[in-house]
């Protein structure tokens, strides 16, 4: 088995995605903005968890949000390069280092 290659394809050979379906390369570079219009940054890549794919958004600073369609994820203009999402800005932030993590 050989590892450490990236093996690729023109995209014009892979399918049209299907109604809420996307390829990752289309959401990296995309602005990510909650509900009220506060900006996140932009999609820089994505990772998978098992459970779902995650977001890896940079602005001010880096912020790892879930897409999870119709839950976190709430809308994807692929057209305007714009994702709104339903996730707190400071999520990560809220956390109490000494245990309390009650939100």
């Amino acid at each position: 088995m050989r590892t450490g290659y990236v093996v690729g394809l023109p995209r014009d050979v892979l399918p049209s995605p299907e109604k809420d379906e996307y390829y990752w390369t289309d959401l990296m570079g995309c602005r990510v903005f909650d509900g009220d219009g506060e900006e996140f940054g932009t999609v820089k890549e994505l990772f998978e968890t098992g459970a779902n794919d995650v977001m890896v958004v940079t602005g001010d600073r880096e912020r790892l949000v879930p897409f999870v369609l119709r839950h976190t994820v709430l809308e994807v203009h692929l057209e305007a390069r714009r994702i709104v999402v339903d996730w707190d800005m400071n999520w990560d932030m809220n956390w109490d280092k000494d245990g309390d993590n009650s939100l």
